[in-house]
């Protein structure tokens, strides 16, 4: 709870996986991936909840071993490729109304960002909470650098390459001179309850930036993201004392 508002976390986790076979159980440094999330959650200093929401019975019991409730299982409508995050979502939320609760903030944290730490969702909220006179919800982003738009091209019809942007190469400089440019990762979704289930997104002109470091936003979505993590959090230490957190 923060500020007297209550903190439910949702995991989506569905049993089909197709890039990655099995991927929300697949071992990652100890941890099925789905766990990492959930570890996360259940270490913050505000989050009151924790529900894995998943249509498959194994996910489900590996989702209570590391902590987490799954008071039900997902019907099968909302658990197809063409399924909706907020659908699920709605879902979710429906469920524990019925319980008769109603939690100010929800939290999605998606299995395939083990990345996200505690301290992540902590700040979150407090940023979002700080800020509800211009904000209702928070997404995580990260600095585009090397994929910038400047200097992406097309491939023109005579095979040869032409600036995305602009004319000529003339707007292409050095990277250090480049405006600030972010992309939307998928590290953590922070909403206002209520304006969640009306704007159906976490993405509107009332939604604040949480700006996470490059890696932390690598997504697993198949075996060389798997392989990145992996090697991510061996090093850990290394990365702490390169100031790259």
């Amino acid at each position: 709870m923060i500020n007297g508002k209550s903190v439910l976390a949702i995991i989506p986790a569905r049993g089909g996986s197709k890039g990655l076979p099995g991927k929300n159980v697949v071992d990652l440094c100890g941890r099925p991936l789905m766990g990492w999330p959930i570890k996360a959650a259940k270490n913050s200093k505000y989050v009151d909840r924790v529900i894995v929401s998943t249509d498959n019975e194994e996910i489900a019991q590996i989702a209570r071993k590391q902590g987490a409730e799954v008071p039900f299982l997902r019907p099968p409508e909302l658990a197809l490729d063409i399924s909706t995050t907020i659908s699920v979502l709605n879902h979710a939320i429906a469920f524990t109304k019925r319980e008769g609760l109603n939690y100010g903030y929800c939290l999605l944290l998606e299995p395939t960002s083990p990345l996200t730490e505690s301290s992540d969702i902590d700040k979150a909220l407090e940023k979002l909470d700080s800020n509800r006179d211009i904000a209702s919800s928070i997404v995580g982003v990260s600095k585009i650098e090397s994929t910038h738009p400047l200097f992406d091209v097309l491939i023109n019809k005579k095979g040869l390459i032409k600036p995305y942007l602009g004319d000529d190469f003339s707007k292409v400089g050095r990277r250090q001179e480049l405006s600030d440019l972010y992309f939307l990762e998928g590290s953590l979704y922070i909403a206002d309850t209520i304006v969640l289930l009306e704007k159906k997104s976490f993405y509107h002109d009332r939604t604040l930036p949480y700006i996470v470091p490059k890696w932390k936003s690598i997504e697993v979505d198949e075996i060389l993201d798997l392989i990145f993590v992996e090697a991510i959090m061996k090093n850990i230490g290394k990365i702490e004392c390169d100031g790259a957190i």
